[in-house]
This record gives structure tokens, C-alpha cells and sequence, in this order.
């Protein structure tokens, strides 16, 4: 690993943490709970970041989804197709996603990050200027994307942080 990797590896460390301190000791029915019918729960919140988490680092990787090559779409047992991701959900699509564990949620999350940190030990300075993406202007290297996942989850961990401290948690 070079300099860059090692600060990309600290930050999907610390979204591993976040995810850690949001779900601990929580039952099914606190992940669940929302706000209002248009916030989200912490399991949804949860479940989503990991979703884009393993869904973008596959993109860039050229793998599969771990969400499906290791079963996980079967064992969350959620109404939606294997590629939802939760982007653009609804306040009704959010609702669905109940009746997880936290030791669901940080089995998932705790596999997706180590399948991130495994790939992150291959790449060097050269590859993050690599693009993986074309449908953008202008086109997103690999380490635009990295960091834009890197952004996305710490948002969501904190809301997921928010939701536990208004259940009193």
C-alpha cells in the first residue's frame, strides 16, 4: 500500500466504526424506527451505505457484489430486486426495511469492508487516475469515486447517529 491507499483505508475505517457506534446494542424494532414517514431508520441507513459501498467498489473492481456472490440478498430477505441499492427509495420502500439484527447489518457491512480494504491493498497512485466512469462530465476517476463513496457513507453514518441519539441511545 502507498500513502494514498492508506488514508483511503483510515476513512473506510472510521465509516466502520460510525456503522459500529449507530447499531450496537440496538433491537430490530429501534433500527427500524423513523422519525417521520419521511426520514430514514438507522437499519435502512445502514443497509443503504453498505449497499453503495459494495455496489460502487465492484463497479470499479470489475467483481461481483458481494451482496449477491456471498448471499447476503438472500439473508436480509428484503422485498426489492438484487441490484436495489436504495437509491431514490421511498418513504414506503424505506418502511420495508425492517426487522434486521445489528449483527446483521454489521456482518454485511463488516464484509463489504474488508472485500473494500483486500482491493484497496492493489491499487497504487497511478491507478486512481484511472476512469471508471464515462457517464459524467467530466469522466470519474477511480479516485473521485473512492472518495465520493468515502463521502456518501460518513453523511449517512451521521444521520444514522442522529436517529440513535433522538431514540435516547
Amino acid at each position: 500500500m502507498n500513502a494514498s491507499t492508506d488514508l483511503l483505508v483510515d476513512a473506510f475505517g472510521r465509516i466502520r466504526e460510525s456503522v459500529e457506534d449507530a447499531v450496537t446494542g440496538l433491537d430490530p424494532d429501534e433500527l427500524g424506527t423513523r422519525p417521520d414517514d419521511d426520514a430514514n431508520s438507522i437499519g435502512w441507513l445502514v443497509w443503504h451505505l453498505t449497499r453503495i459501498q459494495d455496489d460502487h467498489l465492484a463497479g470499479v473492481a470489475g467483481t461481483e457484489q458481494i451482496w449477491i456472490a456471498d448471499g447476503w440478498y438472500d439473508r436480509f430477505g428484503l422485498p426489492f430486486s438484487p441490484d436495489d441499492t436504495g437509491y431514490g427509495h421511498s418513504g414506503k420502500e424505506v418502511a420495508a426495511v425492517r426487522d434486521l439484527t445489528a449483527e446483521l447489518l454489521m456482518d454485511y457491512h463488516g464484509a463489504v469492508h474488508d472485500n473494500t480494504v483486500q482491493y484497496l491493498a492493489g491499487v497504487d497512485d497511478k491507478d486512481m487516475k484511472r476512469v471508471v466512469d464515462r457517464a459524467w462530465t467530466p469522466p470519474v476517476t477511480l479516485g473521485v469515486r473512492l472518495i465520493s463513496v468515502i463521502a456518501d457513507d460518513l453523511q449517512h453514518a451521521g444521520q444514522a447517529a442522529y436517529v440513535r441519539g433522538l431514540l435516547g441511545r
